[in-house]
């Protein structure tokens, strides 16, 4: 799935995507570090993998993979 990165937090390494319809999703330090990168800036096309996020109604997925799209 494609995003759109967000926010970022060098320090914690998680931060925010927006997905194409706007919606924003938090990603983990585990997320970031299972992609490579080692810097995230807003705006930058992603490729994220998510899996269903399990307890609260209406949490959304999870993201447990963000890397750069590549073309």
């Amino acid at each position: 799935m494609q995003a759109t990165a967000y926010t970022y937090d060098p320090e914690s390494r998680s931060g925010q995507v927006l997905l194409d319809d706007g919606t924003p999703v938090p990603f983990d330090a585990a997320a970031f570090d299972a992609g490579g990168l080692r810097l995230l800036r807003p705006g930058q096309r992603v490729r994220i993998e998510t899996e269903a996020e399990g307890g609260t109604e209406g949490a959304g997925p999870r993201i447990t993979l963000v890397t750069l799209q590549t073309f």
